[in-house]
């Protein structure tokens, strides 16, 4: 009995595997956090005006998207660990050769292409690959978990990037960054494992092992196959259109122009970084709660109510801004930040649920969308302040288009059976 009872001891693999998982999403959300910081920076010293820096972060946002379904149906014939190891350093790289950028289109290049392309490898389909393959007790909780490590790996490094470009100059955060990007590269070559059956063992929670899916052909032609079976059924275009909201009043809006727009007030830059980088802690409670809750509530009701709290917030949030941080605006922080990504977690069960063993291709498509919905944003609210001297319409629309989300996602459909996918019908 001893032996069985130290080997019981013993941390399982897959956790292991989620733990570099969650190291490498911080790693490569580290550069995501550079362009809202530095916006002004780059606009006193080029003279670029805000639509032209923010459309490089549009780029950025649409490939990080678009990358997604290619990057998962990769994985799926090199591996995770290629993969992601060689993602990092085309981050590293696009991060630090915006130094010796003097033209706009570099910046588009840097920012927007190498660093787009090197993200969106390890985007949220990289979540859904992990958890589908290393876990079947416990694939909530930790959807969260990587989601927030994600999402709040950006928020974390804002204060760092302010103090650093304010101190410095904005090139030595871009050298910081790569830097990061570049650490996390041996501990992916050294841990990350791409099945359970690489180490001998089964994933988490499983009562059998289940061999690897062999993949032949053209990784970009599956992925295409799977968009166009997707294509085919209600619940994905719903799923979809409420995600493309979703990457809009986050990342595309409040991520890209949270701390412009609270300078325009007269809250300095550090200031506001720092609000954002509470909204980052914040989300890891949020998300890990989300993911616990996905275990055990129908992911419908969640996506709705997550919407519709988070429209609320953003209709308020004009009246918030002032040069100091008033405890109306803390109220928003917390309340904002417990929602950020909780999205994330009901919407890889749903399309696990209902596309079963395509479901990390398939949620890298509405992921997709997730993206294209944070560019149309970025670029969209920075035209907004260029115009209008205020970023004031822009919070308001985005509140209405979170209601649409809410009212979108409470009319999938929903499935008696979990484990049958709408594309086996």
């Amino acid at each position: 009995m001893e032996p069985r009872a130290r080997q019981g001891l013993r941390l399982h693999w897959a956790w292991l595997v989620a733990g570099v998982s969650f190291v490498t999403l911080i790693g490569a959300a580290g550069f995501r956090a550079v362009p809202s910081v530095l916006i002004d920076p780059l606009h006193e010293e080029f003279g670029w005006s805000r639509a032209t820096i923010s459309a490089a972060v549009s780029i950025n946002l649409v490939l990080f998207g678009l990358i997604s379904p290619f990057a998962a149906a990769l994985m799926d014939r090199l591996g995770m660990r290629r993969v992601v190891a060689g993602a990092l350093v085309l981050v590293a790289a696009g991060s630090g050769l915006t130094v010796f950028m003097t033209a706009s289109w570099q910046l588009l290049l840097c920012w927007g292409v190498l660093v787009g392309v090197g993200t969106g490898s390890m985007s949220m389909a990289f979540v859904a690959t992990v958890t589908g393959r290393w876990f079947v007790s416990h694939r909530g909780l930790v959807s969260g978990v990587l989601t927030a490590a994600g999402a709040t790996g950006q928020l974390v490094f804002l204060p760092l990037v302010a103090a650093l470009a304010t101190a410095h100059g904005w090139r030595t955060p871009a050298l910081v960054v790569a830097g990061a990007a570049l650490a996390v590269v041996p501990l992916v070559l050294t841990l990350l494992r791409d099945h359970p059956g690489d180490v001998g063992t089964t994933a988490l929670g499983a009562t059998e092992a289940v061999a690897p899916v062999t993949v032949t052909g053209s990784s970009a032609a599956r992925a295409l196959r799977t968009l166009g079976d997707a294509a085919r059924t209600r619940t994905f275009w719903l799923l979809a259109a409420g995600f493309a909201i979703c990457g809009a009043s986050t990342n595309g809006l409040v991520g890209t122009h949270f701390v412009t727009a609270a300078h325009d007030h007269g809250m300095p830059h550090t200031t506001a970084a720092s609000l954002l980088a509470l909204v980052g802690i914040f989300d890891v409670v949020g998300t890990i709660f989300s993911g616990w809750l996905t275990d055990r509530v129908d992911p419908r009701l969640l996506l709705g109510g997550y919407y519709t709290l988070r429209g609320l917030s953003l209709l308020a949030l004009p009246s918030l801004f002032a040069p100091g941080t008033e405890p109306s605006m803390w109220v928003f922080i917390i309340f904002y930040g417990l929602d950020w990504i909780a999205t994330v977690p009901p919407t890889v069960a749903l399309c696990r649920n209902r596309f079963g063993a395509a479901g990390p291709v398939v949620f890298g498509w509405v992921f997709a969308s997730h993206q294209v919905g944070a560019a149309l944003a970025a670029v969209g609210a920075g035209a907004v302040r260029d115009l209008r001297g205020s970023y004031d319409l822009a919070w308001f629309f985005a509140g209405g288009l979170c209601v649409v989300a809410a009212l979108l996602s409470l009319s999938i459909r929903p499935i008696r059976d979990p484990l049958r996918a709408e594309t086996r019908r």
